[in-house]
C-alpha cells in the first residue's frame, strides 16, 4: 500500500544552509565554506567565547539549579536585561515600565512571535523589508499570515546604500504600514545608513505612522561597539513612538545552538505594555510553551556579573577587528592581483557578510574550479576567512572576474 504522503514533492534545500550541505560533500582539501553566517577563528574553527565557558561552568557548580520549566515569557532577568543591552542603560521606556520582553528562539523566533502577534493585533497587515533582506524574513512573516512588500535599499550600481529609494518607497507606504530595519550590520549586504540618514528614516517613519520592527542580530558584533551599533534602535526608543526589536545572541556571544533572542515591543504607556505582555503569552504558549533555560542562563550570567561583562566586550571586539581585518587583507589581495572593477566596498560595508557583486555564474565558476562556497547572490562570510584562505578567494575572484562576465563598474 502507498503511503498517505506518497505525492509530496521533494524540497529544495535552503539556499543558505545548502550552500553547507554541498560544500561537506566536497572532497577537496582546499574547499573553503564562505556560505554559514558563523564566526570562525583564524584557523577556521568554531569558537566557544571563554566568558560562556565560565558562565556555563558557574551554572553547573550550582548545585541549586534545576531544571523546572520557565515561565510562558521566559527567564524574567535575562529578559530585564536584554531591553536594557539593546535599549540602553537609563531608558526611559524600561523605566517606565512601557516595554514587554518575551525571551524567543534567537532571532528567528523572536520575529516569528512579533510577526504572529502582529498579525493577531495590529490593524494593518502588511510588512515593507529592505531588498533585500535575509533570506528567512520573507518566509517567517509570510508563515505569520502578514502580506511582505519590498522597500529600495541596496544600489548594485554604488554596492552602497540607495537612500533616494528607500525614502521614496518608505515615503509612498500605506499610513500604520509596518517596516522592518536592520539594526545594524545589513544581511546580506553590509551595507548601513549613516546616524543623519538613520534619523531621515526616523522622521519619515513617525511622521508617516508606520511602526518599525527591527532585527539585531549583529549587536556589537559591527563595530565592535555594543552602544555605537544600538544607536539606531535607541533614536527611535527615545522618540517615545512604539516599535518592536528582535535580539540575537548567537553571533555577539556565539550562542548559535542555544538558540538565545529576545522580542522586545516599546509601548506608550506602562498599561499598554502589561496587555501586549498578557497577549503575547497566549502567542507562545500554543507554539512551543515556554523557552529553554540553558543558554538564556548563560546570557543573563555575563550580562550581569562586571567582571564578565567586561570580558564579553573585549572577546566580541576581537572578533569584530578580525572581520574588520578580513576585509583590509581581500582588498588589498585583490589591488595587488590588478583584479578588475571597483573593489572599496568590501571594506566600506560593515559586519559579518559582503556583497561582492559577483553574479550567480561566477559564483559557480568559483565553486567549480577553486572549491569556494557562497550564495549564488554572490555574498560571503567575512567570519569564513583567515589569512591563509585569503589569497585562495582573491585568486577566484580575478579568475571569476576575467573570464569576461564581470560588468565594470
Amino acid at each position: 500500500m502507498d503511503s498517505v504522503f506518497a505525492a509530496i514533492a521533494q524540497a529544495p534545500e535552503d539556499p543558505i544552509l545548502g550552500v553547507t550541505v554541498a560544500y561537506n560533500k566536497d572532497p577537496s582539501p582546499i574547499k573553503l565554506n564562505l556560505g554559514v553566517g558563523a564566526y570562525r577563528t583564524e584557523e577556521g574553527k568554531p569558537l566557544v567565547l571563554n566568558v560562556v565557558r565560565k558562565a556555563e561552568q558557574f551554572l553547573v557548580n550550582d548545585q541549586s539549579r534545576v531544571k523546572e520549566y520557565l515561565p510562558i515569557l521566559g527567564l524574567a532577568e535575562f529578559n530585564k536585561l536584554s531591553a536594557k543591552l539593546i535599549l540602553g542603560d537609563g531608558c526611559a521606556a524600561i523605566e517606565e515600565n512601557r516595554v514587554a520582553t518575551a525571551q524567543c528562539l534567537s532571532g528567528t523566533g523572536s520575529l516569528r512571535v512579533g510577526a504572529e502577534f502582529l498579525a493577531k493585533h495590529y490593524h494593518q497587515h502588511t510588512i515593507y523589508i529592505p531588498l533585500p533582506s535575509w533570506g528567512n524574513h520573507l518566509k517567517v512573516f509570510t508563515m505569520a499570515g502578514l502580506s511582505v512588500k519590498t522597500y529600495r535599499y541596496y544600489d548594485p550600481t554604488t554596492r552602497g546604500l540607495n537612500f533616494q529609494g528607500l525614502l521614496e518607497d518608505l515615503g509612498a507606504a500605506p499610513a500604520g504600514a509596518m517596516v522592518l530595519l536592520h539594526a545594524c550590520a545589513h544581511n546580506p549586504t553590509g551595507v548601513d545608513p549613516t546616524l543623519e540618514q538613520w534619523e531621515q528614516i526616523r522622521q519619515l517613519i513617525r511622521s508617516k505612522g508606520l511602526l518599525p520592527f527591527f532585527d539585531s542580530a549583529y549587536q556589537g558584533f559591527a563595530s565592535g561597539s555594543l552602544d555605537a551599533d544600538a544607536q539606531p534602535v535607541r533614536m527611535f526608543v527615545a522618540d517615545g513612538g512604539e516599535c518592536l526589536v528582535a535580539q540575537s545572541y548567537a553571533k555577539n556571544m556565539g550562542l548559535y545552538g542555544e538558540r538565545v533572542g529576545a522580542l522586545s515591543i516599546v509601548c506608550k504607556a506602562a498599561d499598554v505594555a502589561s496587555r501586549v505582555e498578557s497577549q503575547l503569552k497566549l502567542v507562545i504558549r500554543p507554539m512551543y510553551s515556554n523557552p529553554p533555560i540553558h543558554g538564556a542562563s548563560i546570557a543573563a550570567t555575563i550580562l550581569k556579573n562586571s567582571d564578565m561583562y567586561d570580558e564579553w566586550k573585549i572577546e566580541l571586539k576581537a572578533m569584530a577587528d578580525r572581520i574588520i581585518s578580513m576585509r583590509k587583507q581581500l582588498f588589498d589581495a585583490l589591488s595587488a592581483r590588478g583584479t578588475p572593477g571597483d573593489w572599496s566596498h568590501i571594506i566600506k560595508q560593515i559586519g559579518m557578510f559582503t556583497f561582492t557583486g559577483l553574479n550567480s555564474d561566477q559564483v559557480a565558476f568559483m565553486t567549480k574550479e577553486y572549491h569556494i562556497y557562497m550564495t549564488s547572490d554572490g555574498r560571503i562570510s567575512m567570519a569564513g576567512l583567515s589569512s591563509k584562505t585569503v589569497p585562495h578567494l582573491a585568486d577566484a575572484i580575478h579568475a571569476a572576474v576575467t573570464r569576461g562576465c564581470y560588468k565594470q563598474i
